[in-house]
């Protein structure tokens, strides 16, 4: 039977000659690869991608890399008929590319000088590409490099999976990992009859992909072990990246010693490199030198910081400077006539300066965070007061807040947060555990990497730790963390270093854990649904924040406070309360707490038919509590006195006598009537008694 052949397919016999393929099969590493069986594959797969891409991958037929990178490249709008990448001639372009990407050129020099005599006559090619995947080095087989440009495997051509879909270069820099493309596996049908070995180039300094090594040639010259050839390579052009980086920052560094001889031991110090990452930092606030990009492998060094401005002049190089670093005496540093650096000097006198108008202003918001929590209460001044000593102390690194729901725990996590502050920008990101989806927690929690996997975004997404670097992360209800993500957790408070989702490398942070829940986390650690380890290295230092109930007179507070507030938005005059009122606010039992009584206020703005409160204007629970207490007195003797006449009268009198003695306590009203608490429970129901008349 004749296959249906779509209108982006192409027949196996409708190659070129010259790249026919070999129909057996053969091993590719630990994988068995069969021609024909991965040419049907993406056959089907383009007759319905949408449908491959959700079908489980065939382990015999198609790697679930390479499935992933078709259904990239489908998505993407690559022609699958397509024979060749695109290649730019352009004399300006070209030596544009090459002038731009001199270091790594120079770095890849001797691998390639070594490698390129070894390669005539193997019918293999060694390339190097950019960041980009632009070629910009190619050598190797005489015949090999010839044939290559008929496909533009050439300096020019661009071979990213953007531009030509799957193959060895464009792969590896999507997935940031050495990796071979094999013939069939190829996305573009002009390009199936080559087999291609690429490993990523990193930049030493910060970690960053900066180009990629690749071996191609036509398929049987495929071997197992060409990827941990190009591996090898790309790490002695690492190696070669690092020394030429430890030689540039030596001369800098000779270069601001002879030019700057007023320079003092105190005088902190940072010298950046001719693209404005620091790549020397001694005496320097970390605060100075934390917030513009994700962290290096020590503190402060491989930070961007500012871009160079081209003339190099002392004007334009104060101008290219950051805000925050503005109080710095900056020094352009030139090598063989080009500006190839700057040096960053802070007068330690003014460093003095600077830090107490920090330690001035983190008081002023410190100040300022604390007046945002209303009440005078003695529990809740308690909770404030051991806030501020932990938003103040640097040894204190997390912080558990526990009470019930709508008591303002997110005030003291502000309140944390303000009083941490080292610069202005420091962030506050705050996240509802119980809001986010079991299959979220770890993406959004530590991010991911391009393509980890299916649904991630394609640039890749740091997590909320990464986001909230250089200050405080909230996690509201964090008793809703899936236990299988606890330890994730507990790893990064201990090592202080995040590892994204599908990415080896470690990103260090610097963040306050602020962790808050309404659950008795003590019970969920009992009950095996919170790890002990994680709860006590959050709960080292805990807050108790009262619940409104208990905050006597603080209802009163808070509804002047927000009585006002809503008043002065609306551009009215405040309400007024009758004292029938008050009294019915207070004798309730708030189980909303700070948000049910913010509500209330808003609702009474909006609904009340004069500008005083009465009892009738209240909704129907509260005028019930109120209803309750008047019909039980508040004052423990008038329960003392009341007369006894039936034994159900005697029975109800003698729980109210305990609770007066006990103060409220019920697991002592139990021990005094000698019943156990839910038997206590059962006759407070049975008779009607609250606990909260006393």
């Amino acid at each position: 039977m004749k296959r249906e052949i779509g209108p982006n397919q192409m027949k196996i016999d409708a190659l070129p000659a010259r790249a026919s393929m070999a129909a057996g099969q053969m091993v590719l590493g630990n994988i068995d690869y069969d021609e024909r069986a991965t040419m049907r594959a993406w056959e089907d797969f383009l007759a319905d991608a949408p449908k491959c891409a959700r079908d489980a991958v065939q382990p015999s037929h198609v790697r679930s890399l390479i499935h992933d990178s078709w259904y990239r490249s489908v998505t993407g709008g690559i022609n699958a008929q397509g024979i060749e990448a695109p290649l730019s001639s352009d004399r300006d372009e070209i030596e544009y590319l090459t002038r731009s990407n001199a270091e790594l050129l120079a770095a890849a020099r001797r691998s390639f000088d070594s490698l390129g005599q070894l390669l005539q006559g193997t019918g293999a090619m060694l390339v190097l590409a950019d960041s980009d995947g632009v070629l910009i080095d190619a050598i190797g087989d005489k015949k090999t490099l010839h044939d290559g440009m008929d496909i533009h495997l050439g300096i020019g051509g661009k071979w990213n999976e953007d531009a030509v879909g799957t193959n060895g270069i464009g792969t590896a820099l999507w997935t940031g990992e050495p990796t071979f493309v094999h013939a069939a596996e190829h996305f573009c049908a002009g390009i199936k009859s080559w087999t291609c070995a690429g490993a990523p180039i990193r930049d030493p300094l910060d970690g960053k992909i900066i180009g990629v090594v690749d071996l191609s040639g036509y398929s049987p010259i495929f071997r197992p072990h060409n990827t941990a050839l190009v591996a090898a390579t790309a790490r002695q052009i690492e190696k070669a990246l690092a020394e030429q980086q430890q030689e540039q920052r030596t001369r800098l560094l000779e270069a601001f010693i002879s030019s700057a001889p007023s320079y003092r031991r105190k005088d902190g110090l940072v010298i950046v490199d001719h693209r404005g990452r620091a790549i020397f930092c001694n005496n320097v606030p970390n605060g100075d030198t934390t917030d513009m990009m994700d962290g290096p492998m020590e503190p402060g060094r491989g930070r961007w910081l500012m871009n160079l401005p081209a003339s190099g002049s002392d004007a334009d190089l104060a101008k290219a400077l950051p805000a925050h670093l503005r109080s710095c005496h900056v020094t352009p540093l030139k090598l063989d006539g080009d500006l190839r650096g700057a040096a960053l000097v802070f007068p330690s006198m003014p460093a003095v300066s600077s830090a107490m108008t920090v330690s001035r202003e983190v008081n002023k918001h410190l100040q300022t965070a604390a007046e945002m929590i209303v009440g005078e209460s003695e529990k809740l001044l308690a909770a404030v007061d051991v806030a501020s000593r932990v938003a103040r102390s640097n040894g204190v690194t997390s912080l558990l807040i526990e009470g019930e729901t709508g008591v303002g725990k997110e005030l003291f996590a502000r309140l944390v947060h303000a009083g941490s502050r080292r610069t202005e920008n420091d962030p506050f990101i705050a996240m509802n555990c119980g809001a986010i989806t079991k299959e979220l927690f770890g993406s959004e929690l530590f991010g991911h990497v391009a393509g980890a996997f299916t649904g991630a975004s394609r640039e890749g997404k740091p997590g909320i730790f990464e986001m909230a670097n250089g200050g405080v992360l909230s996690l509201d209800e964090i008793g809703e963390l899936p236990l299988e993500i606890q330890p994730f957790l507990l790893r990064v408070l201990e090592e202080r270093v995040v590892h994204r989702i599908g990415d080896s490398r470690g990103r260090p942070v610097d963040v306050r854990l602020v962790a808050s829940t309404n659950r008795d986390l003590k019970q969920e650690v009992a009950a095996g649904r919170f790890r002990s380890d994680l709860y006590y290295r959050i709960g080292a230092v805990s807050i108790q924040v009262p619940a409104l109930r208990e905050r006597g007179d603080d209802i009163l507070l808070l509804i002047e406070h927000f009585n006002r507030r809503i008043a002065a938005l609306a551009g009215n005059e405040p309400l007024e309360f009758s004292n029938d009122a008050f009294d019915a606010l207070l004798a309730y039992r708030w189980p909303g707490n700070v948000r049910e009584l913010k509500n209330l206020v808003e609702r009474l703005h909006i609904l009340a038919r004069g500008s005083t409160i009465e009892l009738q204007d209240l909704p129907g629970e509260i005028n019930a509590a109120c209803n309750n207490a008047a019909i039980h007195s508040d004052h423990p003797a008038a329960m003392l006195e009341a007369p006894v006449c039936t034994f159900e009268d005697a029975e109800r009198q003698a729980i109210k006598n305990a609770l007066a003695a006990e103060s409220g306590n019920l697991s002592k009203v139990a021990v005094r009537l000698g019943i156990s608490r839910p038997t206590l429970y059962r006759k407070l129901g049975q008779y009607g008694i609250r606990r909260g008349f006393l």
